[in-house]
Order: structure tokens, then C-alpha cells, then sequence
């Protein structure tokens, strides 16, 4: 069953779950997938938690525990989502031990309400290092102008961070800037540079989303000839911006002194459009020194029928220059594109906290003594 997952490890992908719930910890599955599908890591968002949190299996008892100590509702959603993340940093630390803290992570995120406040990230990131306690968690911070430099503080305090939220090309250069200024900022303070990882999040789906969406509108065939065309190249040439950086002078002087790169890791993965293949965004996207991050159905897609025939990404930069190029010539705007999926995509974060908060509050409602 896992051959095609095994291959796509030794070609130097590292697979990551993107997803995560008490009963997965608590049923042995995430140990199971460990064991048997060659995960490696798990990233958490808050739509997932609002997902699991929500469906209730397993968080009864500490519900019912909060609202006894009348908690509030921000508190309540931390205490259950940082024990999550610690219980799952637990189950993969022997991964992280093997890997030399490379894989065997997990990561949580800040407050999506912080998404604009450079501030408030910074504090969050600190306080949700300090409660989940495990040197294999990296803690998300979106790549929003107000997550730039609240990445390369936080980097510069030694602490890991997985970079979310990329979409475009010029952002993900900004998200490298800020990671090596990190590492610089925690040389200055004497830190072991070897002990920082960082991963970027560059999103996949949700761009061949939006575009096709607009190829189907104009409907000729020149532009239905370039669906499905633009989330693979823009994703192709943010590796070839991945190659440049961490080949600079720059990067030299930092790797020298033990700092690790900041790998490309490829979200939202799971295909939205039934036309394509549903392991399009792994088959197409294999590279070394990446990450994969799947739902688990695209794990058991890919695990069942992956077609992995070694590096897909090198060696294809000119033509995905040139289907973007394309794309552009039939009038759409590829910045505005970006920043729309960016936007979006803080609000729908933002939303499923709200929703989390929502249902949270009236579980606590429910389980409280009565007076």
C-alpha cells in the first residue's frame, strides 16, 4: 500500500499530516500513520480545530473540567488545542530524535485575529511556545506584511516557526528575507542557530481554484488549454526562488554556523477539482528537501495510486514561467489573484476561530455546575 508513499520520502519529501483531533491521538492512528504511511509531521489550522473540537469526541472531560474553573472561552479553546499539539509532539518526538529535529513536528497556530498586528503575534508566538513545552513544535504565523517582521522576531528569540498562508512569488522571497534575518538577529543574541527550523507554507489548490475560475469565465480555448496550469507552475518557481536564496552568500555565512534551511512545504494539496487527478499536487510537486502536507484523503489517494517517478519540479521553470506568462496575457492579473487568496485565506481562518469560539462557548454553558 505505502510504496508510493516510501518513494516519495526517499526522493526527499517529507509527509506531514494536515490534520489532527484528540481521537486520532487517543485511538493510536497518528501512531499507526508514523508507523505505516511514513508521516512525519502534523500541522494544525483553525479550521481543523474548529472541526474536531466541534464533532466533540474526546473532549468531554476537559470541557467539563473548564468550566468548573469558569474559564474563559479564549482560555478554554488554548488549554484543549495546545494539549493536542503537545500529546502529538510526544507521539512524534522519536521522529524528531531520528531526524535531528528536522521532521517530527507539529504545528499550531497564533490567533488568526492577530493576522494584521505585529505586536500581538510576537506575544502569542512566545506564549503558545511556552505552553505547549516541546522542542518539536513550530508555531504558525501567517505571511501577511504584519507577520514579516513578527517571523524574524520570533526566529530571532530561537523559536520555530512554520510560515503560513504564502501565495505568491514576491511574498515567499519576503518570508526568506525574514527567516534569515531571524537567524542573523539570534546570532546577535548568541543563540545555537542549529536548534531553529522553519518551513513555508506555499498554497497550492486554492490558486488553480481562483484562476480557473476566470479561464472558464473568458472560455475560449486558449485559456481552458491553461486550466489546472497555474498552481503547479507558481508553486515550481517559488522552489526555483527556494534554490537562489539558500545558494546566496548570505545564506553561506549563516549555514556555517549550524542554521538550517527554511524548506518549501506544499499546503492545501487536496484537489478541488474532480477533473484532475487527486494526487495531482504530489505527483507533480516532488523536489528535495521539501515538505508534503496532506489531508488524509489525498494520503490515501497518493498511498493507493501515487504515480511518484522522481524530481518533478527541477528542470521545468521555463515552461512554468511561460504558462504564467499565458495566464497574464489573457488579462488576468496575477497580483491581484494572490492577494485575494491571501485575504481570503485569513478570513476563513479567522471565520472557523469565530465559529470555534461560538461552539465552544456554549459547550461550556452546558457543562457548568450549577450554581
Amino acid at each position: 500500500m505505502t510504496d508510493a508513499l516510501k518513494r516519495l520520502s526517499d526522493e526527499g519529501v517529507a509527509i506531514w499530516l494536515d490534520d489532527l483531533s484528540r481521537k486520532r491521538i487517543t485511538s493510536g492512528n497518528l501512531a499507526e500513520l508514523i508507523d505505516q504511511s511514513h508521516v512525519v509531521g502534523v500541522t494544525t489550522n483553525p479550521s481543523i480545530f474548529q472541526k474536531a473540537i466541534s464533532g466533540g469526541d474526546g473532549y468531554e472531560q476537559q470541557l467539563t473540567d473548564l468550566a468548573a474553573r469558569k474559564v474563559t472561552v479564549d482560555e478554554a479553546i488554548r488549554m484543549i488545542t495546545t494539549a493536542d499539539v503537545r500529546d502529538a509532539a510526544d507521539i512524534l518526538r522519536p521522529v524528531f530524535d531520528a531526524t535531528d529535529g528536522q521532521d517530527g513536528r507539529v504545528s499550531i497556530e497564533v490567533d488568526p485575529r492577530l493576522a494584521h498586528n505585529t505586536t500581538a503575534t510576537v506575544a502569542e508566538a512566545k506564549q503558545l511556545a511556552w505552553l505547549v513545552d516541546r522542542p518539536n513544535t513550530l508555531i504558525k504565523i501567517p505571511a501577511t506584511k504584519a507577520g514579516l517582521p513578527a517571523i524574524a522576531e520570533v526566529i530571532g528569540k530561537g523559536i520555530s516557526v512554520n510560515v503560513t498562508l504564502i501565495f505568491s512569488l514576491e511574498r515567499y522571497r519576503a518570508v526568506m528575507d525574514a527567516y534569515l534575518t531571524g537567524l542573523e538577529k539570534a546570532k546577535a543574541a548568541g543563540l545555537d542557530l542549529s536548534l531553529i527550523h522553519s518551513v513555508a507554507s506555499f498554497f497550492v489548490s486554492r490558486v488553480d481554484s481562483e484562476i480557473d475560475k476566470r479561464l472558464n469565465t473568458l472560455g475560449t480555448e486558449e485559456a481552458k488549454a491553461l486550466r489546472g496550469k497555474a498552481a503547479l507552475a507558481n508553486a515550481r518557481l517559488a522552489y526555483q526562488a527556494y534554490e537562489e536564496v539558500f545558494s546566496s552568500d548570505r545564506w553561506a555565512a549563516l549555514e556555517k554556523l549550524g542554521a538550517n534551511k527554511q524548506r518549501p512545504l506544499w499546503a492545501s494539496t487536496g484537489v478541488k477539482d474532480p477533473a484532475y487527478k487527486d494526487t495531482l499536487y504530489v505527483d507533480d510537486l516532488v523536489a528535495p528537501n521539501t515538505v508534503n502536507t496532506m489531508p488524509e484523503a489525498t494520503l490515501e489517494a497518493t498511498a493507493d495510486h501515487g504515480q511518484i517517478t522522481g524530481d518533478t519540479v527541477r528542470g521545468t521553470y521555463e515552461q512554468a514561467k511561460a504558462e504564467l506568462d499565458a495566464i497574464a496575457k489573457l488579462g488576468i492579473s496575477y497580483d491581484e489573484v494572490v492577494q485575494l487568496l491571501e485575504d481570503e485565506g485569513v478570513d476563513k481562518f479567522e471565520q472557523s476561530w469565530n465559529d470555534l469560539l461560538k461552539s465552544t462557548e456554549a459547550e461550556l454553558k452546558r457543562l457548568a455546575p450549577e450554581a
